[in-house]
């Protein structure tokens, strides 16, 4: 059994400044996934009895440092059980629509290599990419199994529009490529938020978490690599339709991620002005801004945020200034 990592990856981050560079980025992406992957059935102790999901564990109560809901007065009222209980309910229920997501992924990024001629190293990564996620599933159902909750994921109507991202490839790869950082950059920074403040106390969630990071920064790397490839040689048109979509894109899906869902205030009778005040006040805005953070940086980068369109950064709530390249977060 391969033990979980001990810290966290970060990227791969290389300046793309022509093919060869590019190339070499795909290249070390190739060798990381040889040299160090994850199996959802070997490397992770479903049966070891420290890794068995309780819904009563105390160690599922909201942190109020990562769930603004912890932090309610309704919250803290409740029984312990019935925190733990809505805190294991969130749980799930990421990892759930985080199974969805990877699921419309893998097809798109099938579909983006059945055109690939031969030679590409692209069609090798996204194999390396595509059998990763589909660890990533099974790890994420086996957990959802595993509460034995009625965990739904995705609201319905999103998941039927949702069924069109795996064909935007034939279309849009780059396009594409900046909805896999709309779902894969928002809940590797909640994930790395949480495990760095160590807010995460179940062992059977923190190798899951420490897995998936791992394995992401792969695959968020080859995203970005790809954009910067690729972008800035697009049709001015395209570009334009592009720089148009993308706050749209990553404002929807931040929500997503970060968002309560309705089935779980359904089920403990939350009621709406709690939800309100929880999750509509300055931190969960500034959370939603900062968790898109990365990209909107990458978006200027490459010139996509101009001042028509920095309106729709800001209608979706997800506007900041951005960092010049090569500076650090604070």
């Amino acid at each position: 059994m391969t033990q979980a990592p001990t810290e966290l990856a970060e990227e791969v981050r290389a300046q793309v400044k022509d093919k060869k560079s590019y190339l070499g980025v795909i290249d070390r992406l190739n060798k990381a996934s040889v040299d160090k992957h994850w199996e959802a059935y070997r490397d992770i102790p479903w049966d070891d009895p420290d890794f068995q999901v309780d819904k009563n564990d105390p160690r599922w109560i909201l942190s109020p440092a990562t769930d603004p809901l912890g932090a309610s007065d309704w919250y803290k009222a409740q029984p312990p059980e019935i925190q733990a209980q809505i805190g294991l309910w969130r749980v799930a229920t990421a990892m759930k629509i985080g199974l969805q997501f990877e699921n419309l992924l893998k097809r798109g990024l099938l579909n983006y290599a059945y055109r690939l001629p031969n030679g590409r190293p692209e069609f090798r990564y996204v194999y390396h990419e595509t059998t990763e996620e589909c660890h990533h599933g099974m790890m994420f159902q086996e957990f959802v199994n595993r509460t034995k909750m009625p965990i739904k994921g995705m609201p319905r109507s999103l998941s039927a529009v949702a069924q069109v991202a795996p064909w935007i490839p034939l279309v849009n790869t780059e396009l594409f490529f900046v909805f896999v950082l709309g779902g894969e950059d928002p809940i590797d920074f909640v994930q790395r938020k949480s495990l760095k403040g160590g807010h995460i106390k179940h062992p059977l969630e923190e190798t899951i978490m420490k897995i998936h990071i791992a394995e992401e920064a792969r695959h968020i790397s080859f995203a970005r690599h790809y954009l910067k490839h690729r972008v800035p040689n697009m049709n001015p048109i395209r570009r334009r339709i592009l720089g148009l979509v993308t706050p749209i894109i990553l404002g929807i899906m931040a929500r997503i991620m970060l968002s309560p869902p309705g089935p779980l205030v359904r089920r403990f009778n939350i009621p709406k002005d709690v939800v309100r005040e929880a999750y509509d006040t300055e931190e969960s805005r500034a959370q939603i801004r900062d968790c898109v953070g990365k990209i909107r940086d990458l978006m200027a980068e490459l010139d996509l945020i101009t001042l028509p369109n920095r309106q729709l950064w800001k209608a979706f709530g997800i506007w900041d200034a951005p960092r010049k390249p090569g500076a650090k977060a604070a």
